[in-house]
């Protein structure tokens, strides 16, 4: 099949690349609940949002807010909403930060559901570094809520062969489905560039890739798309690529 360039496509790195950037140096004080009931307050509008962070490695709180209020343009009625979430195994606390929205496309309806588990550090006034534990994003159309399994580690070894498995859940009895995965590089993410994907039919209801993490940490992130007669399924994943056992677990 010809290479699709999905218009949904192309919110996939904005939401990669969104919430609270690139990864930062670890710190020792966790956010209190004023500060996270404060944050969530200003993702949704209700307050100052770069006054709550504090510039450094990973983190522009002004880069922050654009890019908050693009996502808010694509999804007039997004709502952001932040959660505890299991501790780090060192005992550092981490937490949910999710997001759902909508938006029309033209006949196309557009559901987005995201979120990122997340360990962030605070000097006790502001948000002055995180660390991305867990990450994905679903973007569906249509009107059926078509169940997808995503088969992708959250961490790899590096230069681990690792299995990128995305499933229908259900038969597809009969129906001609077809898909396409592509890893994003980081300029994609950070520019929010939509990727070019090539198309195939798919075989046994889903989308199967053996991949190599590369040979030094960092994170890998991939874009796929399916294509069913039902609506379309966009998702992304990131990947963190670790050196030591011990990190494979947030």
């Amino acid at each position: 099949m010809r290479p699709l360039r999905n218009p949904s496509l192309a919110l996939l790195p904005l939401l990669a690349a969104l919430l609270l950037g690139d990864p930062a140096p670890a710190r020792a004080a966790a956010p209190t609940p004023q500060q996270l009931q404060a944050l969530e307050a200003a993702f949704n509008g209700e307050g100052d949002l770069p006054a709550l962070l504090e510039a450094g490695p990973g983190l522009d709180p002004q880069q922050l807010e654009q890019r908050r209020r693009v996502l808010k343009a694509q999804f007039p009625d997004a709502r952001w909403q932040i959660s505890p979430a299991p501790a780090q195994p060192n005992g550092q606390p981490s937490v949910w930060l999710r997001v759902k929205g909508t938006r029309q496309d033209g006949p196309l309806r557009f559901r987005l559901e995201a979120e990122q588990q997340l360990a962030l550090d605070s000097d006790g006034r502001h948000i002055t570094g995180q660390r991305v534990l867990q990450e994905q994003t679903r973007l569906r159309s249509g009107e059926a809520d078509l169940p997808v399994t995503l088969l992708i580690p959250d961490a790899v070894l590096t230069g681990q062969r690792y299995d990128v498995d995305v499933l229908f859940e259900n038969p597809l009895d009969g129906a001609i489905v077809a898909g396409g995965i592509v890893e994003l590089t980081p300029q994609q993410v950070a520019a929010m560039d939509s990727p070019a994907l090539r198309l195939g039919a798919l075989g046994g209801g889903g989308l199967f890739r053996t991949v190599q993490a590369p040979y030094s940490p960092g994170a890998q992130t991939w874009a796929v798309l399916l294509v069913h007669p039902d609506g379309l399924v966009s998702v992304t994943k990131r990947v963190r690529v670790v050196a030591d056992k011990a990190e494979l677990r947030p």
